[in-house]
C-alpha cells in the first residue's frame, strides 16, 4: 500500500530582547545558573507581570514577514499545569487571541514553489531548563520568562525535504528581521514535528506522533525519515500507530518513545487577570511595517539583478553575516561575481559566522575591494591575489602589500606570446599528448608558463 506523509510543524522562537517577557530580569544564555531571574519569574506572591513592549514589536515584525492577519488587541491567557520547570504553576500565553493568524510561507521544492499555511503565531513565556544527572534533576531558572513566539503551521508539508526547507526559510527570515539569533543548537529556536501517514488519495488524517525539540535542520530530515519508516512498518503489519510524544536519538538514528498521549490534556485556560488587554497603536504598527529590514527573498533578487546566478545568490543569503559582508564588499568593487566567489570560498574558509557577525577580524573590506578590482582588470593574476589575500587578512593595505611582495603583472602580449612559444618549443611531447586527447597536458604547459613568469603572467 502507498502512504502519503502529512507533517505539521510547531516552532518555538526566543525573541532577541534584553529583558524577559513580563519582568525586568535580563535575558542571558551563558550566565551562571539562577543568576538572571527575579520574583516575577518565580511567581512569588504579590508580584505583577508587566508586558515587554520590545517583545510585542518583534512579534509584530514576524507576523508581517509571514503574511499573518494581525489582531491589534493583545490579550493573554493562563495555561495551567504543574511541572518542575514551571515555577508559577502556569504559563502566560495567548491561547484564544493570538497576535497573528492565517499567514503563509512559500518554500522552494523540486516541483516549484509551494505555499505552507501558518495557522497562528502567538506570544508566551519560556519555562525553566532542566538538567538530568543520574538520579538527580537540576533546574536553571534563567530561561524562565524569556519571551517566545510559537509559530504553528498547517499540516501542509509532505516530505522531510519540505520540512527542512520550511524550517530553514522561516529561521532565515526571523534572523534577517533581528527577531532571534536562530541558534538551534543553543535552544533559541526549537522545532516540534507532528507526523502521520495516510493512504494515498485519502482526505482523513492518520494518527500522529510528535517529535520534540529537534535542534538542527539535518536532524529534522533524519527524524522525519526515521519516523516515516517506523509508522510504515507498523501499518504494513496491521499494527496501530499510537498517539505519542517521541524524541530523535542521533546515535541510534531512530525516534524514541517519551510518553503516550491517551487524550487531549485539559490545561484549564482562562484569561490572565493581571495583564489588561492592550490595543496596539495603529501609527506604531505602520511605522514597524515601513521599517522592516530587507528579507532574504528580496536580497536574493537584488543579487541576481546585479549579475549573480541563482546558486551563488542562494548560497550567500543562507548566511546573513556573510551576506552582510558581501554587501559591504560590493560597495568597493563593480566585479560582483568575483566578490561573490571570494566570499563563498576564501572568506568562509578563514572566518566563522561569529567572527563575521561581530566583525572581529583584521581584514579591511576596502583593501579587499582594491584587490578584487585589480584582479578584475587583470592587473594581477589569481595566484598573486591569493598571496596578497594572506597579507590582507593580517590587516595590511593592498598597495603596500603589492609593493612589499614585489608583485608585477606581465600583460604585454608580445612578451606573453614569446614566453608561450618558448615553453611549447621546450615541451614537444606535451603538444603530442594534447593532440592525442590528454587534456592534462594543457594544464602542465600552463603551469610551466606560470613557473617561467614567476606567477606574473
Amino acid at each position: 500500500m502507498n502512504y502519503e506523509t502529512v507533517i505539521g510543524i510547531e516552532i518555538h522562537c526566543e525573541l532577541k530582547t534584553k529583558t524577559k517577557m513580563f519582568s525586568s530580569a535580563p535575558v542571558s544564555v551563558n550566565s551562571l545558573p539562577n543568576t538572571c531571574v527575579n520574583e516575577i519569574d518565580l511567581g512569588h506572591p504579590g508580584t505583577l507581570p508587566s508586558l515587554n513592549k520590545e517583545a510585542v514589536r518583534l512579534s509584530l515584525m514576524a507576523c508581517m514577514a509571514l503574511n499573518c492577519e494581525i489582531d491589534p488587541l493583545i490579550k493573554f491567557d493562563r495555561k495551567n499545569y504543574y511541572y518542575s520547570d514551571l515555577p508559577k504553576g502556569f504559563q502566560i500565553t495567548q491561547q484564544f487571541y493570538p497576535i497573528g493568524k492565517n499567514g503563509y510561507l512559500d518554500i522552494p521544492t523540486d516541483n516549484g514553489v509551494k505555499r505552507i499555511r501558518i495557522n497562528r503565531l502567538h506570544m508566551e513565556e519560556d519555562t525553566a531548563k532542566q538538567y538530568h544527572s543520574d538520579d538527580e534533576t537540576w533546574i536553571d531558572f534563567n530561561r524562565a520568562g524569556t519571551p517566545l513566539v510559537e509559530i504553528v503551521s498547517e499540516a501542509d508539508i509532505r516530505s522531510a525535504q519540505e520540512a527542512m526547507a520550511y524550517v530553514e526559510k522561516l529561521r532565515n527570515i526571523l534572523v534577517y528581521l533581528g527577531v532571534t539569533d536562530g541558534k538551534m543548537e543553543e535552544g533559541s529556536l526549537r522545532c516540534d514535528v507532528n507526523i502521520s501517514l495516510r493512504e494515498v488519495g485519502s482526505e482523513a488524517f492518520g494518527v500522529k506522533t510528535e517529535i520534540k525539540n529537534l535542534n538542527s535542520i539535518s536532524n529534522i530530515e533524519k527524524a522525519v525519515q526515521s519516523e516515516v519508516i517506523r509508522q510504515t512498518e507498523l501499518l504494513e503489519n496491521n499494527q496501530p500507530v499510537e498517539q505519542a510524544t517521541r524524541r530523535y536519538d542521533d546515535v541510534q538514528k531512530t525516534t524514541i518513545l517519551m510518553r503516550m498521549k491517551e487524550g487531549s490534556v485539559d490545561y484549564k485556560y482562562f484569561p490572565e487577570p493581571n495583564i489588561p488587554p492592550v490595543l496596539i497603536d495603529s501609527n506604531w504598527m505602520k511605522s514597524i511595517q515601513e521599517n522592516l529590514p530587507e528579507l532574504p527573498d528580496r536580497r536574493e533578487k537584488r543579487y541576481m539583478d546585479a549579475g549573480l546566478n541563482a546558486y551563488d545568490a542562494g548560497q550567500l543569503i543562507q548566511n546573513k553575516a556573510l551576506s552582510d559582508f558581501f554587501d559591504e564588499l560590493i560597495q568597493e568593487t563593480s566585479y560582483v561575481k568575483l566578490a561573490a566567489n571570494w566570499c563563498l570560498s576564501d572568506i568562509l574558509a578563514n572566518f566563522s559566522s561569529k567572527q563575521l557577525l561581530e566583525k572581529s577580524y583584521s581584514l579591511k573590506i576596502k583593501e579587499m575591494g582594491h584587490m578584487i578590482n585589480a584582479l578584475g582588470k587583470q592587473e594581477i593574476s589569481s595566484k598573486q591575489a591569493k598571496d596578497i589575500f594572506v597579507e590582507l587578512l593580517k590587516g595590511n593595505e593592498y598597495h603596500a602589500t603589492v609593493k612589499a611582495l614585489n608583485i608585477e603583472q606581465v600583460s604585454d602580449q608580445s612578451v606573453l606570446v614569446q614566453m608561450v612559444e618558448d615553453i611549447l618549443n621546450e615541451n614537444e611531447q606535451s603538444i603530442i599528448d594534447y593532440h592525442n586527447g590528454k587534456d592534462r597536458a594543457l594544464g602542465f604547459l600552463m603551469g610551466q608558463i606560470m613557473k617561467k613568469s614567476k606567477g606574473q603572467a
